[in-house]
């Protein structure tokens, strides 16, 4: 393996792929042979950044992973022009289905990433899952090819359980009542294009937003576990993307 240089960060990289993409390439084992299956997927992310699937029990990957959980899935930049040039990763792990103790948090993530699979997400045949990452292996380009474990690339969620059962409720009001401040951010803070942004999630180290198909991540300058500290930091980012908006 090609040892990294050192003016990126492979960890981050790899956790604003998982934030930041929505569509992925999923590798099962068909079930009964083990040969290789390839199928394209919508992603969203949990709190701590791992993915979250809603297929369907008709298709092939989702009886292949049903005979066995092992999984892989790659998530790449897209970049314009030679697709190999953008970062990708290849995220391997374990693909379960949603409990009853966590279907909840999937289903919220997964349709405020995915709003328009709320017309199907309880028809029977359909089931959230999980994939608990064992690890990643990350291309971002020629001297920048890092192997990383769960610890290094998944967001730490211990100390956050406030702040994820409130989520949806700031997502809400953020969405309800402040969609001015939700495009400054964009715009000003990230350099993203005028549009109707609105927030698709929270989580200690960031905000997730989208708009027409595009996705965009704003990082915290510091890590954020309570509703209280998650109003405080909202706020400042808005003096600081209305300060820029006035320069």
């Amino acid at each position: 393996m090609m040892e990294p240089t050192t003016d990126f960060n492979p960890a981050y990289l790899a956790n604003s792929l998982l934030r930041r993409r929505r569509q992925g390439a999923l590798a099962t084992l068909t079930a009964g042979s083990g040969d290789p299956y390839c199928s394209l997927v919508n992603v969203a992310s949990h709190a701590d950044g791992s993915p979250i699937l809603l297929i369907s029990q008709l298709a092939v990957h989702t009886r292949n992973i049903l005979a066995d959980g092992r999984v892989s899935l790659m998530l790449d930049e897209r970049t314009a022009g030679d697709p190999l040039e953008g970062a990708r990763i290849m995220l391997a792990g374990q693909a379960e289905e949603a409990n009853s103790g966590d279907i909840e948090i999937l289903r919220r993530r997964y349709l405020n990433a995915h709003p328009s699979a709320e017309a199907f997400a309880d028809f029977k045949d359909f089931s959230f899952f999980r994939i608990r990452p064992a690890g990643v292996h990350l291309v971002a380009g020629f001297g920048r090819i890092v192997d990383l474990k769960p610890e290094q690339f998944l967001t730490d969620i211990s100390d956050a359980a406030s702040l994820i059962e409130t989520e949806q409720e700031a997502i809400d009001h953020m969405n309800a009542d402040h969609r001015e401040a939700m495009n400054l951010y964009a715009t000003r803070l990230l350099g993203a294009d005028p549009a109707d942004w609105r927030c698709t999630g929270f989580d200690p180290d960031g905000i997730d937003m989208a708009a027409d198909g595009k996705t965009v991540r704003l990082d915290f300058p510091r890590r954020i576990v309570t509703p209280s500290a998650l109003r405080q930091m909202l706020k400042q980012l808005a003096e600081q993307a209305r300060a820029a908006a006035n320069d």
